[in-house]
């Protein structure tokens, strides 16, 4: 597996997202557990979750819950980075809701150190804006969690580019990630990831094939990626991340997965190098 750098960490160039193993349709727990456990013999040492993965209103914190047993039950555990957020509710009824107070993220910071079973967090990230909270408070409670030692790096989610220089300058150039949605279907984030590779900071692409309905059209819809695959013998969803990983060295994809085989051909990604006029052709489609 190739590496890239989150802060001083060293993680796969391609994590796993685990959230499609914790909200509706999630699948059994043996099923998730032998794809955490995949991802691992493949070489995947970041894990994404986040407190609010969670389906009902009294398994909060479900993902992590999960991911913190795949971990202890298998010996590459241990050299995972485990990132996850806090400032993000579900109230059980299929619907998201914010709370970006400092003292929420600090209670949901707690909360999390206790299901993943450690003393301080990889990588903590802001999970999205609230805007009846100011930005700086709620990026504060990150630095606090900093200098407190609970938290061993410190990232946002959902931000953009205001908000980038913003948590940068209040963490004392301690910020190490920027998780934004990004897809062949969604590029919007292009500014946020250009900042990124300016400031060396890492940018993590959630739902990098677009969702599962869109994943499926990168087949079709999205023409480009299909006819490449087909070139290389390899999926469109693989195609998908090496373009991304192309784009520049601080981008670690964290595709979701719910299946063994699934993340295995994500983890491959790395492996595929495509030519100068391909990226091209991808980047114009």
């Amino acid at each position: 597996m190739h590496t890239r750098r989150i802060g001083d960490v060293e993680v796969s160039a391609v994590g796993l997202g685990g959230m499609p193993m914790s909200i509706e349709g999630r699948p059994d727990e043996t099923r998730s557990l032998a794809t955490i456990h995949a991802a691992l013999d493949a070489g995947v040492t970041l894990i994404d979750t986040a407190d609010a993965y969670h389906r009902d209103a009294d398994d909060v914190g479900h993902n992590e819950a999960l991911i913190a047993k795949a971990l202890g039950s298998h010996d590459r555990g241990p050299d995972v980075l485990v990132a996850t957020k806090g400032g993000h509710l579900r109230p059980g009824d299929g619907s998201w809701t914010l709370d970006g107070t400092p003292r929420h993220i600090k209670e949901a910071c707690e909360a999390s150190l206790r299901r993943l079973g450690v003393e301080a967090i990889g990588l903590y990230q802001f999970h999205r804006p609230d805007p009846e909270v100011p930005y700086a408070e709620s990026v504060g409670a990150l630095r606090d969690l900093l200098d407190e030692g609970k938290i061993r790096m410190a990232g946002i989610s959902n931000a953009d580019p205001d908000q980038i220089r913003q948590a940068h300058e209040i963490l004392g150039g301690r910020l190490v990630s920027v998780q934004n949605q990004f897809s062949p279907a969604f590029r919007s984030s292009e500014p946020e990831l250009r900042l990124c590779d300016a400031l060396g900071v890492a940018f993590l692409p959630w739902s990098p094939f677009g969702g599962s309905s869109r994943a499926r059209e990168l087949g079709s819809a999205y023409a480009p990626f299909a006819r490449i695959a087909e070139v290389h013998g390899v999926s469109p969803q693989r195609v998908c991340l090496a373009w991304m990983l192309a784009k520049s060295p601080v981008v670690v994809p964290i595709p979701g997965a719910s299946r063994p085989d699934t993340i295995r051909d994500s983890a491959a990604a790395p492996d595929l190098v495509l030519t100068v006029e391909e990226l091209a052709e991808l980047d114009a489609a």
